[in-house]
């Protein structure tokens, strides 16, 4: 089957699972443009992700696909995300209202939370879920032909990178709605930047590391390096996961402990309130240091610190977060007002305590 025609398949058959699969239904915090009332999302990534694995592994053990096909068609099948993703955000931008330049418009989008189906499928949660599977498929694929090349003598960075890249998806989408109160749903609209983003950057560029080592032998990093990778990456994901999870607890349950520990410390003006203690007294912004730390974790456990492909991933989240925390802040300022600068004297650091 021609590469094109294949992705098509596999981004259908995602979405067909996505429909299909059953799922629980949540209320978001995010409300309704026209009737203000919050939206219900329909939540099922993770048994459609063990599902679209399961049929890899089946269509690799039986021989029906090889192993490594994404690998070997990687340019080709990036080339097809991209078509498709360019053809989505089109799609969507273009029969919708117009709200500044055609061209804020089509990176930015028109539309905050488009669904479908009378709500059945959410485009932010279907695009973020798409995304997720295809970068896991691309992962096992470029780990088979490390694997394939070098059978005797194959690298355990490579293993620890798939192992501790899967974690994190599998992870993130164990806790869906937790993401239903993040920027990206509470701030974002769908047009290029999250479209063609979720349907191209994020499965291919993701799998940035493995893309550009996948052929290199194993370069023997000692197990003790390998060791602190690990730990460096759950550093990080502790950093990321709770933080989201005391913001979560603190917007859905306002008087319960995060954690069961922490009771939450907050600044309010009889209206609004804002979290100041926990993970969110160490700096505004401390999900984003986690989200850093793992990616530079996951480029060192590859072996290949001279090669730069790897540290391409960290380099865009740090491309990516810092101008996301400068519009933050200042949507912030604008929605809480001087609460907000109280915050920002109490909280003197944006991303990393000490330094920014």
């Amino acid at each position: 089957m021609s590469p094109v025609f294949a992705l098509i398949a596999l981004y259908g058959l995602v979405f067909v699972l996505h429909l299909i699969v059953p799922g629980r239904r949540v209320t978001g915090y995010v409300r309704d443009e026209a009737t203000g009332a919050p939206l219900r999302y329909r939540l099922n990534g993770l048994r459609v992700m063990a599902l679209t694995v399961a049929l890899y592994f089946v269509a690799g053990a039986t021989g029906l696909v090889p192993w490594d096909w994404l690998y070997v068609h990687r340019a080709e099948t990036l080339a097809s995300a991209c078509g498709l993703g360019l053809l989505f955000t089109l799609a969507i931008v273009l029969p919708a209202a117009p709200r500044r330049g055609f061209l804020a418009d089509l990176y930015l989008g028109r539309l905050a939370n488009p669904q479908w189906l009378e709500g059945h499928v959410d485009a932010k949660m279907f695009l973020y879920l798409i995304g997720a599977v295809m970068l896991q498929l691309n992962l096992l694929s470029f780990a088979a032909h490390h694997l394939l090349l070098y059978p005797t003598d194959p690298s355990p960075g490579v293993l620890l990178h798939v192992a501790l890249f899967s974690f994190f998806l599998w992870e993130y989408l164990n806790f869906e709605e937790v993401h239903l109160y993040t920027y990206d749903f509470v701030a974002e609209r769908v047009g290029f930047k999250l479209g063609w983003g979720c349907l191209t950057f994020y499965p291919f560029f993701y799998a940035v590391g493995l893309w550009t080592t996948a052929a290199l032998p194993n370069p023997h990093t000692p197990a003790p390096l390998l060791g602190l990778c690990a730990l460096l990456f759950f550093s990080g994901w502790m950093l990321a996961r709770g933080a989201n999870m005391q913001k979560f607890w603190f917007k859905t349950q306002p008087d319960r402990p995060a954690f069961g520990l922490v009771e939450p410390e907050v600044l309010s003006d009889g209206e609004k309130k804002i979290l100041v203690n926990g993970f969110w007294g160490l700096s505004r912004h401390i999900n984003y240091l986690g989200e850093i730390t793992m990616a530079s974790a996951l480029a060192l456990s590859l072996g290949h610190p001279g090669e730069w492909g790897p540290w391409l991933y960290p380099l865009y989240y740090l491309v990516l977060l810092v101008p996301r925390q400068i519009d933050d802040d200042r949507r912030c300022r604008v929605k809480y007002g001087a609460l907000w600068h109280q915050y920002e004297r109490r909280v003197r650091w944006r991303i990393v305590p000490g330094i920014y």
